[in-house]
């Protein structure tokens, strides 16, 4: 079976670590190494780290320090990476996890197995959340085969392939991008259900929004697909309001000119690539 190791990055998270912490404890294989990263927290984050780490020899905790501002995409993948420098155990395959879940205690039993096919290169579960009658329902607004970016788990193969992540709104889908373009497929197992305990999303602002349009940006998507994927993000939300945070986003990254993530050829898979579903589904 491949060895696994674990990074947790987490910013105020003292509702949430313990039950992912139990979880991951609970595996019945259980991850090589486990690095906690708390990221200038100001509740009781940092004391839940402290004791996990004295009670489990797989556990490791590190701080950082880094903007109070809750917003995805360059706070997380940088303290991911200070995790990712701190490593000590070696593995097969590299997991990313947020904070706010709950794994079924076979997950990596199930998982593991995937990556003996040297093609899959990122693989993950699907991610269930609780309604306001307690209710667990599947919560995917992306395709099937993409994996939620709260739960990653990549190939020692392909993480290098791709050159690690992008600290950068928009990273856990560049990163999947990058895998297809290095020849690498994504596997989702419906049969994983991940419990998400905050509602995606839930905290983030309109100036998220536009770091999202930013990113269709940087990845080179050109003006047209960027409409689309607001467009289809706005359908899904509901909310022509983060259509246009989207789209204002976008521009302002043009007008800004803002550095890309890939470069010309890697941009012209992409956007092949996204044409290519639109074309195949009639709209991606």
């Amino acid at each position: 079976m491949k060895k696994y190791s674990v990074i947790i990055p987490a910013h105020n998270e003292e509702l949430y670590l313990e039950g992912l912490l139990q979880s991951l404890c609970s595996q019945t294989i259980p991850a090589e190494e486990i690095v906690l990263i708390n990221d200038n927290s100001t509740d009781k984050t940092e004391e839940l780290m402290k004791q996990y780490a004295s009670s489990y020899k797989n556990i490791n905790y590190l701080s950082i320090r880094s903007s109070n501002q809750h917003l995805p995409g360059a706070k997380v993948v940088r303290a991911f990476n200070y995790g990712l420098e701190n490593l000590k155990q070696n593995y097969d395959v590299l997991v990313k996890l947020d904070s706010d879940l709950v794994l079924p205690k076979d997950y990596f039993e199930k998982l593991l197995p995937v990556f003996k096919n040297p093609k899959v290169g990122i693989a993950g579960g699907f991610c269930y959340e609780q309604d306001a009658k307690g209710h667990w329902s599947l919560n995917h607004p992306m395709e099937h085969d993409h994996v939620r970016g709260a739960f990653k788990a990549y190939s020692k193969e392909c993480f290098k392939a791709i050159q690690g992540l992008s600290p950068a709104m928009g990273w856990d889908t560049l990163d999947e991008l990058l895998a297809r373009y290095n020849g690498f497929s994504t596997k989702t197992l419906r049969e994983l259900k991940v419990k998400h305990l905050r509602p995606l999303g839930a905290e983030y602002s309109s100036q998220a929004k536009q770091f999202q349009g930013a990113a269709f940006y940087s990845m080179r998507y050109g003006f047209v697909l960027s409409i689309l994927a607001s467009l289809k993000h706005a359908i899904h939300k509901k909310s022509f309001r983060s259509f246009f945070h989207l789209i204002l986003g976008f521009l302002k990254a043009r007008k800004n000119q803002i550095p890309f993530l890939v470069n010309p050829d890697q941009g012209k898979f992409i956007r092949n690539y996204r044409w290519n579903k639109i074309m195949s589904k009639s709209f991606f």
